[in-house]
């Protein structure tokens, strides 16, 4: 039976590159000359560093141009986390880099394909969203319907099986 998975998977080689650009970048700039100002990443966790909220806004902009740059989308970063103060006003700030479709946007795209009287079936599977039916083209409907109605976050389709 044909199927095709639903996953939200970003590229680490590529944010790894955009990180290492970004530091190389923050170096040569005129603006963090002798600052403390850095990007790393652990997993997939990168930690921002600054010595104040400008210098932190500013890193955060040259990360998402570098990451924009490298075809990482942005919507991968979750920025939402309140930068922590550290000794000597430095500031430092957690983004994740988003892996695995979380439940509730499984269920909204479980609930998309069945309101859409397309003859596939979806199912939740951990992070990802299997998605079977009988024919191909029922199988590109659903894909072009998960495009058009979940577009707040990056998803790509693989293990497509006929």
């Amino acid at each position: 039976m044909p199927s095709f998975d639903t996953v939200l998977e970003p590229n680490l080689v590529e944010v790894k590159n955009a990180i290492d650009q970004s530091n190389k970048e923050i170096g040569t700039r005129f603006d963090f000359k002798g600052s403390d100002a850095r990007v790393e990443q652990k997993d997939k966790e990168i930690t921002l560093y600054a010595d104040s909220d400008f210098q932190l806004q500013q890193v955060t902009d040259v990360l998402l141009a570098k990451m924009s740059k490298r075809s990482v989308d942005i919507r991968f970063l979750d920025t939402t986390a309140k930068p922590e103060k550290m000794s000597h006003d430095k500031l430092k700030q957690k983004v994740l880099v988003k892996a695995g479709i979380e439940g509730d946007v499984a269920k909204r795209i479980q609930k998309a394909i069945k309101d859409s009287k397309i003859k596939v079936q979806a199912s939740i599977q951990g992070d990802t969203v299997r998605v079977t039916g009988a024919k191909r083209d029922d199988l590109q409907a659903a894909m072009a319907l998960i495009r058009k109605d979940v577009d707040d976050v990056p998803l790509s389709f693989n293990n497509f099986r006929d």
